[in-house]
């Protein structure tokens, strides 16, 4: 069963950095797109940034230029390198991406559990 496994949330200081993982795993025939959405308390789920297959990446403006994203297709893995983190980019941190499993074939999209980021001032 395909399933996206999240890493590497935690407590920072403003200004300082963290990396999230994801990895898609179980079953896997290929990956397409990949994104980040955060979802604050009491807000609704947004997304971050998102890299297709083939590399291409989009940004919300409030993360452009301190978040990169980054996958390695070999291996089902996305990366969200954060630098600069500010404390409103708290939030728990999901990665979702369109899986085709190997039983069928067909394209769905997949969520991961959720990392929590917290950046204290």
């Amino acid at each position: 069963q395909v399933q996206l496994v999240e890493s590497g949330g935690g407590l920072v200081q403003a200004g300082g950095s963290l990396r999230l993982s994801c990895t898609a795993s179980g079953g896997v025939l290929s990956v397409r797109t990949m994104c980040w959405f955060l979802q604050a308390p009491g807000k609704q789920r947004e997304l971050v940034a998102d890299i297709a297959r083939g590399g291409n990446t989009n940004y919300v403006d409030s993360v452009k230029g301190r978040f990169t994203i980054s996958r390695d297709n070999a291996k089902n893995l996305m990366l969200l390198q954060m630098n600069s983190l500010k404390p409103e980019d708290t939030a728990l941190y999901y990665c979702s991406a369109d899986v085709a499993p190997d039983y069928d074939g067909r394209a769905r999209q997949y969520w991961g559990q959720g990392t929590q980021v917290t950046v204290s001032s």
